[in-house]
């Protein structure tokens, strides 16, 4: 059994960058040919758009496998179309470590005691992708219940060489609601990151960053560059790059000098590339896999133009 961050670490140096690729499909979105070659699937309209959701990711797969270290599908995306949905998450997912790429399952679940166990033996498989239900290398948490609610997945993500990756600073604009209540002169978020920092601390073994990391946004520069001081054995999983407004600039603080320590997602900035200005001219629909390669290339270099990420292109 091998630890997260050495399977994680090997993939990013291969790959020489820190770039998370989103899988979030939606059908209205779905490119033309997808559509067309499930059109056919059956009279139950969930089995068909589960199927384009699956051939559309394996497509997407197929693309970025060679240039990025890891994926990130969103359950909830597969989960709204029930049980056909989910059979093609768990394909998604096996489809993905087959091609080498490592897939951290964006569920952000969270329980406690036996549920919260029941949870991370069905989504964490770690190294060994057999090991679980769904297959994850990581999984993203939501510690509302308390600490708690967090142990149970450490101990399963340490025993079978996964990770999760904890809420403590999220992207969307309504954040502060209740990140931002303070308590002992602390933002409730600063408080969440010092038990995170804990756990990555007891995690790691002779790693310099934990089993446990977080979820920081890209959209709040100032607070990723805190945090970032206040985890220092935290693996940093960064959602808001693109889409949502974060720039490459906004998120160099997250790394160490050598360009380690945190790993960018961008999903439908990637996916569904073929419909921003920049790339419609050149590409259009029938040349979606074109855009979706395209805008895997310019984030890499984004991030390696303003980044110390950028220390780690081969």
């Amino acid at each position: 059994m091998s630890h997260y961050m050495e399977r994680l670490h090997a993939a990013i140096r291969a790959k020489g960058n820190p770039v998370v690729v989103g899988l979030d499909p939606r059908f209205e979105q779905l490119p033309p040919d997808v559509l067309l070659a499930t059109g056919r699937v059956g009279p139950d309209h969930a089995a068909r758009v589960a199927a384009a959701f699956e051939q559309f990711c394996f497509r997407i797969i197929d693309v970025v496998a060679p240039l990025v270290p890891a994926v990130k599908p969103q359950a909830a995306f597969f989960e709204e179309w029930g049980p056909a949905g989910c059979q093609a998450l768990a394909r998604v997912i096996h489809r993905a470590r087959q091609a080498g790429l490592l897939v951290i399952c964006d569920a952000k679940r969270g329980d406690i005691g036996t549920t919260a166990e029941a949870y991370a033996r069905g989504y964490l498989a770690g190294s060994d992708g057999s090991a679980a239900a769904w297959g994850a290398d990581a999984l993203t948490v939501n510690p509302y219940l308390g600490r708690d609610t967090l142990e149970p997945f450490v101990r399963v993500a340490t025993e079978r060489g996964a990770a999760i990756y904890v809420l403590v600073r999220t992207s969307n604009p309504g954040a502060g609601t209740f990140q931002d209540l303070r308590a002992d002169g602390q933002p409730l978020y600063r408080h969440v990151a010092g038990v995170v920092e804990e756990l990555a601390q007891a995690t790691r073994g002779d790693q310099l960053f934990g089993a446990v990391g977080a979820v920081v946004g890209a959209t709040y520069p100032q607070e990723l560059a805190d945090l970032r001081r206040a985890m220092p054995h935290a693996h940093l999983l960064i959602p808001g790059y693109g889409s949502q407004g974060g720039a490459a600039a906004d998120v160099a603080s997250a790394f160490t000098a050598e360009g380690w320590g945190a790993v960018v997602n961008s999903s439908r900035g990637i996916i569904f590339a073929w419909e921003r200005k920049e790339y419609a001219g050149r590409f259009g629909p029938a040349a979606w896999e074109q855009a979706v390669e395209a805008a895997t290339r310019e984030m890499i270099e984004d991030l390696a133009r303003h980044t110390p990420a950028g220390k780690l292109m081969v």
